[in-house]
């Protein structure tokens, strides 16, 4: 409630990139404070439920609900996100050069739609920078995936070096890799996606994962970030692509080019929209891969969460744990409690003794 009566009316005063710069700053700043950590987890953080805790990856989920990808790019404020409720985080997106991204300004937001749009172009501090800063961090309990990318720069024929890199740099400080080839900020990017492209790059990133887990004993996996502006075809042949991979899971989704649902006047800004308005269609990308994958590759759904209703909806298309970015700002960090709370109230409704027998209820 402080949040939303007084820290959102502030915080929506003022630029939005400048908000995101200074609630980042904030949080790094007061996981230095002792004893603030611990304050936040008793104001926000979500114990752990049996019927919610998930292992998937080789990891353990305390709570389904996870960070997407460019709230904390470069993992300044990893400690303070883990101590409000996250079951996971993920950080970047990062690339092999640090990069200044796009012009200012690129990110906008659309109250009456509870949506963003930004066209950041992945800015970051770059892998060795990231890398430093993780083994750095103690006091967090949570899996932090890594989300990777190529540099603006790099042509799309040596995309695959700048991914490489990104995971033999960052190896040692991730839990789980992200390959994001779904941006639409990036100029060509999305064409990873497809044919040849996605094909080698997945193979490329899937045999330098395989080097790195026998090198050190571990059995770290990797991930898929696509698009949701994409066909029902194009959709078949890129999920066939990926499964045939040997890539480990899919998130569904990243950003929009659409803007269907929405009114606000800065509909009309280029990037890519989250929040609200993609609802739908996440939801409906994560039941096509599903049922595409037959339910065989785990999905982590992403898009236009900010209710129980909304995450419960991508648990039974087929989503195994569910990430927030959007309703994040929108809500501030009460809302991981309050989807938890929801999600339990939800499976307990229909019967079900655990999440895991909800996955997928759609298809069933």
């Amino acid at each position: 409630m402080l949040y939303r009566y007084v820290g959102k009316p502030m915080f929506f005063r003022m630029d939005p990139e400048r908000a995101h710069h200074l609630v980042l700053d904030g949080m790094a700043t007061v996981a230095k404070v002792p004893g603030s950590l611990a304050l936040l987890r008793g104001m926000y953080g979500v114990k752990e439920e049996a019927m919610l805790a998930t292992d998937l990856f080789g990891l353990h989920f305390h709570s389904p609900i996870g960070l997407a990808a460019g709230l904390d790019k470069n993992a300044t404020s990893v400690e303070a996100l883990s101590s409000v409720g996250f079951g996971f985080i993920e950080v970047g997106t990062v690339t092999p050069v640090g990069q200044s991204g796009n012009e200012k300004p690129r990110m906008f937001r659309l109250p009456e739609d509870e949506a963003l749009i930004n066209r950041m172009g992945f800015n970051n501090d770059g892998a060795d920078m990231l890398s430093t800063r993780l083994k750095r961090l103690h006091n967090y309990a949570v899996p932090v995936f890594v989300n990777i990318g190529k540099n603006k720069v790099t042509p799309n024929e040596q995309a695959n070096e700048d991914y490489l890199t990104c995971i033999r740099t960052l190896y040692d400080v991730a839990n789980l890799f992200v390959v994001n080839i779904s941006s639409p900020n990036t100029p060509n990017l999305r064409n990873l996606q497809h044919g040849d492209e996605l094909r080698s790059l997945l193979e490329a990133v899937v045999r330098e994962m395989d080097t790195q887990n026998k090198a050190s004993g571990n059995n770290k996996a990797v991930l898929v970030k696509i698009a949701p502006d994409v066909t029902d075809e194009e959709l078949a042949h890129m999920t066939d692509t990926i499964v045939t991979s040997g890539v480990n899971g899919i998130i569904a989704t990243n950003t929009t080019l659409s803007r269907m649902g929405t009114t606000h006047a800065n509909r009309l800004e280029t990037g890519g929209l989250s929040g609200k308005p993609l609802t739908e269609r996440s939801t409906e990308v994560i039941r096509q891969v599903y049922r595409l994958t037959e339910g065989k590759l785990p999905i982590i759904g992403s898009g236009g969460v900010f209710t129980a209703k909304d995450a419960y909806a991508h648990i039974c298309a087929g989503a195994s744990l569910v990430e927030i970015y959007t309703s994040f700002i929108y809500r501030g960090p009460e809302i991981t409690r309050e989807l938890a709370q929801g999600i339990k109230q939800l499976l307990e409704q229909d019967g079900y003794k655990h999440i895991s027998e909800a996955v997928g209820r759609d298809h069933k």
